[in-house]
Order: C-alpha cells, then structure tokens, then sequence
C-alpha cells in the first residue's frame, strides 16, 4: 500500500498530487483526518452575492487553513504568520482565494 505520508530526518511528511510536502511545527498537531489527501472545497470566509472565491484543497491543507483563522481569532500572530508563509509557498493560487 502506498502511504499518504511519513517521518523522516524528523520531518513530517504528506505525499499529494505526486509532491511532497513538508508539514512544519505546530501544524504537525493538527488532525488531518482518516484521509488527508482527500480534496475539500473551501469557500473565503469573506464570500458575498458580489464576491465569491473557492480554493479545492487537501484535507491537511484544510486543517492549516483551519489553524491559520484560530490562530488568527486568539492573536496568536506567530502561529499565523508561519501557517501564511507555508501556505503561500505550497499553495500559492488557493493562497490568493482564500487567505490573501
């Protein structure tokens, strides 16, 4: 069975879409979920009747996501601040819907 992820040279890696991604500390603790490569659809929080965006993103990507907005609500800036750059470097387009 080919795994959706692994550790190595203690590093916590998901394998997506035939790339590998580095997943850094803290979000190491977030729940992925049973299937962390499954696709969800994920709407800006900021959507109207004017102004729609989607992002379809992996399931840990979502948990990030997820992070990056508590983190944001509790001032945790520092755990926000490392969810957005890790996000713009993995997921730049999805980035730009959503979080930019």
């Amino acid at each position: 069975m080919n795994k959706q992820y692994y550790v190595k040279d203690n590093k916590f890696i998901i394998k997506y879409n035939d790339k590998e991604y580095v997943i850094p500390k803290p979000f190491t603790n977030c729940y992925f979920g049973a299937e962390p490569t499954k696709e969800m659809t994920v709407g800006n929080r900021f959507n109207d009747e004017n102004h729609q965006q989607y992002a379809k993103l992996p399931a840990f990507a979502v948990a990030i996501y997820d992070t990056i907005i508590g983190a944001e609500q509790t001032e945790d800036y520092d755990t926000m601040q490392k969810g957005l750059d890790w996000f713009s470097r993995n997921f730049t387009k999805e980035y730009m819907a959503l979080l930019d």
